[in-house]
């Protein structure tokens, strides 16, 4: 099941949904930043390219799980 969550992207109300799994590892990721969520779906808009958002918030939740485990 997606759950889905709010935000204004440069100026623009647009919505994410993501499994539940993924929100978890975001927030964690914007709290070791020092972000808000917002703040952090506003990082990952600016520097995903073509991607898709939600992709994009997929990718950057897999990437940081495998550097946590690797140390």
């Amino acid at each position: 099941m997606l759950k889905k969550r709010s935000v204004s992207l440069s100026g623009h109300a647009t919505s994410v949904a993501l499994e539940p799994e993924f929100w978890t590892v975001l927030d964690a990721i914007a709290a070791e930043r020092e972000l808000s969520q917002a703040g952090l779906l506003a990082w990952i808009d600016q520097t995903r390219g073509r991607r898709p958002l939600a992709s994009a918030c997929r990718v950057l939740a897999l990437s940081w799980t495998a550097k946590k485990n690797t140390v």
